[in-house]
This record gives structure tokens, C-alpha cells and sequence, in this order.
């Protein structure tokens, strides 16, 4: 344990003259009266709604979309623009006229793809930009099972091919087409230059 320390005459001095300067407190004020205590507010939950109720044996909701995965549309309208803004507003207003067409209506994916491949490099040997690709915008074949069919195939897959060798070398531009070039059921693929 420590020993007290004794004050020297200096320090006992300077003690003194504090303590005359000091101002008692009033013991006859009230107190401050402490705050309520508040619990502070939850964050809301920004998850997923809840589940709705329901009961064994109920049908489920076959109308409530299953497919996280943004639409080809969404997909290509979020695209960044490689061609001048200008002519690109007005293909997407249909004031473009494609200067050749492919219609794959019909076709099956083995079929649509080579015949697309050849008329897309075709187009561009010959110094066509603009071109109309028409996929149809196909059937609903989703049987309800646990895995979804996309409704049409085709519509989904030829952005995909037209994103991959050997046609990404001779696409500047794929967009959905305007209602008078058939909507979402065709696609305007604008072409590079040739050299």
C-alpha cells in the first residue's frame, strides 16, 4: 500500500488559494431528472417479403416468376453503345431501314445457327450495317416443372451467338427492333465498317 504524501509548505499554499476560490455546490437544488431510457428503433428489413401464409395441400402460385435472370431486352438495353448516339437513337426509333433481312421463325437451334453465321458474315463482305435478324418471340413450353423453360429459344440464343466468334468480329451493335421491325420478336445488328 502507498504511503500518503506529505504537501510541502508551497503546494499547502497553493491548495489554500484554490480552495478559497471555489463555489460550493447549492445541496439545495434539485437534481437533474435522468432521461426515460428509449430503446433504439430496429432497422427495417430490407430482405425478401416474408412467405405468404398457406396451407398443406394448397396449389402454389404458378403466376410468380421464378427467373432472377434480367430479360434479353433489359440485357441489350443496358449494353454500352459502341456506335454514334445519333444513328443509334434513330435505329432503335425505327427511322433505320435494315438493308437485309433473316427471318429464323420456325427453325430449330441446329438449323438457326449456321444459316445466321452465314448471313451475318455475308452481310458484312458485302459493306451492309444495318441488319434484321427475326427470332419470332416464341411459345410458352414451360411445363411447370422444377426447372423453367425460357419461352422462346431462339430469341434467347442469338444475342448469345452474336456475342461469340466468329460473328463479334463483324457486330458493332445488337439492339431489340421496333414494333414496325417486328419488337421483341427481332433484333437490329449494326455491322462494322468492312476493310
Amino acid at each position: 500500500m502507498r504511503r500518503p504524501r506529505n504537501l510541502s509548505d508551497e503546494e499547502r499554499a497553493l491548495w489554500d488559494r484554490v480552495a478559497e476560490r471555489a463555489v460550493p455546490l447549492d445541496h439545495k437544488a434539485p437534481a437533474a431528472e435522468p432521461k426515460p431510457f428509449k430503446p433504439k428503433p430496429k432497422p427495417r428489413d430490407i430482405g425478401p417479403s416474408p412467405v405468404p401464409n398457406f396451407k398443406v395441400g394448397q396449389k402454389a402460385n404458378a403466376h410468380r416468376p421464378h427467373d432472377i435472370l434480367p430479360s434479353v431486352t433489359e440485357r441489350l438495353n443496358r449494353a454500352p453503345v459502341h456506335m454514334d448516339h445519333k444513328s443509334f437513337g434513330k435505329m432503335r426509333r425505327g427511322k433505320l431501314v435494315p438493308e437485309a433481312r433473316i427471318d429464323l421463325h420456325g427453325m430449330t437451334m441446329n438449323e438457326a445457327h449456321p444459316e445466321l453465321v452465314a448471313f451475318i458474315l455475308g452481310s458484312h463482305a458485302v459493306g451492309r450495317r444495318l441488319v434484321l435478324v427475326i427470332t419470332g418471340k416464341g411459345k410458352d413450353r414451360d411445363d411447370g416443372g422444377p426447372i423453367p423453360t425460357r419461352q422462346g429459344v431462339l430469341r434467347h440464343q442469338v444475342p448469345q451467338w452474336l456475342a461469340l466468334p466468329p460473328l463479334n468480329h463483324a457486330i458493332l451493335q445488337v439492339t431489340p427492333a421496333h414494333l414496325k421491325h417486328g419488337g421483341h420478336g427481332a433484333y437490329y445488328v449494326y455491322l462494322r465498317r468492312g476493310r
